[in-house]
This record gives structure tokens, C-alpha cells and sequence, in this order.
């Protein structure tokens, strides 16, 4: 197993809380099914936080940033029944992580957190090769 590319990112949650007012963010931003699990939860600015920090730092991890066609709605993040997070891999996604971090296969780790006034996500990509 080889890590080829780590990211993390930390957002202040206040920022976002101000940009989800704006339905024409969020659309650009989340996935339908973040939108649909957000309104099942009480704290909406950290649940969102939480995602865009992990989108960042997925971004960051690739090596890319949001370039070469990678968008914020090409990376979505769910939790398992458990609640652990984690990256739900589109065909994109995967073809162009492979394409850009030079593997023929890999696995993503997600881990993130929240306090009041911020969230934080770290990202890794690790590969069999």
C-alpha cells in the first residue's frame, strides 16, 4: 500500500453559513444527495462545512485543485449507517484521479470534524501499486 496524495482543508463555518442563503451556491456546490441529507439535520452550516472542507481537500490530495474539469459537485461525500464519512466515487471522479495520480486503482479515506467556529476535513489517496 502507497499514499499518493494527502489534502486537508479547514473552513470557518460562518462563511458558509453565509453562502448557503444562496440557493445558486448550494446547486453549484453539493450534490443532490447532500442536499436531500442536510435537511435531515439540525446543524446545516457544520453538516455542509464539513463536506465543502472535504471536497477541498479530496482537490488537494489529487494534486489538481478545482482545474482540468474537476468540480465541486464531482465529489460528494455520504456517511455510513455508522456515521463514518466517505467519499461516493463517480466514474469521473475515479478516471481522473487514476489519470492524475498516474494509478491504475486506488482507496480514499476521509476523516472530518467540526467545533463551533470551524470544520476540518483530511483526505488520502492510497494506492495497492
Amino acid at each position: 500500500m502507497k499514499i499518493v496524495g494527502i489534502g486537508v482543508d479547514i473552513v470557518e463555518n460562518k462563511r458558509i453559513k453565509s453562502s448557503i442563503k444562496s440557493k445558486k451556491f448550494i446547486s453549484r456546490i453539493f450534490s443532490r444527495g447532500e442536499i436531500l441529507s442536510s435537511k435531515k439535520i439540525l446543524n446545516k452550516t457544520n453538516y455542509l462545512s464539513k463536506r465543502f472542507a472535504a471536497k477541498e481537500a479530496l482537490a488537494k490530495a489529487v494534486g489538481t485543485g478545482f482545474r482540468d474539469g474537476l468540480n465541486f459537485k464531482d465529489i460528494e461525500v455520504a456517511n455510513n449507517k455508522h456515521g463514518k464519512p466517505y467519499y461516493i466515487v463517480s466514474s469521473k471522479l475515479r478516471d481522473f484521479i487514476k489519470k492524475k495520480r498516474g494509478v491504475k486503482s486506488f482507496n480514499l479515506f476521509l476523516s472530518i470534524s467540526d467545533e463551533k467556529e470551524y470544520s476540518i476535513a483530511f483526505a488520502t489517496i492510497q494506492t495497492s501499486c
